[in-house]
């Protein structure tokens, strides 16, 4: 490594462009055979690191959405499932409804891949840099009963509820909720409404 070489990544260090530190020597003989511009050769390495930024936040949104796994509407089997409305859910992929704040409920008996149809939108989400988080119910009540405690159930609230713009509620109905559990889970419900989208699944019937 020459001086120039060592002066280029001590700069880039310090303006923390990892991916240019690391790619800008090979882009530039790449732009030198073929006689291009040095227009061309800035705007190539200012897409190398704009692609490394969005990478990493994405990489960051998915370690914070808690999924329990990574998964993907493609890889549902709608023919095991044969009941699910398939239109309905394919339509989850385009997110929309999370740009209108929309809420969406799936029902039905254990087995039938309701956390999977639950994950796959939130999964997609994050890779679209979108905030999100996963809880199941349980894990919900157990944090807010923590925050109320503690004297710090608003702070949970602004951060935990209604910073993500998606939240995933899993297992409603798997335990009982008393009727603090059912107090505290309305507000989340409430406060969200209109502002954030939520995914809620149960075991339950809608009647209940």
């Amino acid at each position: 490594m020459n001086l120039q070489h060592e002066r280029n990544a001590g700069l880039c260090g310090q303006l923390k462009l990892d991916r240019v530190a690391l790619e800008w020597g090979a882009l530039a003989q790449r732009v030198a055979n073929e006689d291009a511009s040095l227009a061309d050769f800035l705007e190539r390495l200012l897409n190398v690191e704009v692609t490394a930024r969005e990478e990493r936040k994405r990489q960051v949104l998915t370690k914070l959405a808690t999924l329990p796994s990574v998964k993907t509407l493609e890889q549902y089997d709608f023919g095991f499932a044969s009941g699910a409305p398939r239109m309905q859910i394919q339509e989850l992929g385009s997110l929309a409804f999370i740009e209108r704040a929309e809420n969406v409920v799936l029902l039905g008996p254990s087995g039938v891949g309701k956390t999977h149809l639950a994950t796959a939108p939130a999964y997609r989400a994050t890779q679209a840099g979108i905030k999100t988080r996963f809880l199941t119910a349980a894990d919900l009540m157990m944090q807010l009963a923590t925050a109320r405690q503690q004297g710090r159930l608003r702070e949970y609230f602004n951060r935990a509820v209604m910073g993500p713009r998606l939240l995933v509620v899993d297992e409603i109905g798997y335990l009982p909720f008393g009727r603090e559990e059912a107090n505290l889970f309305f507000n989340v419900v409430a406060k969200r409404y209109e502002r954030g989208s939520m995914v809620l699944t149960s075991n339950l019937p809608f009647a209940q």
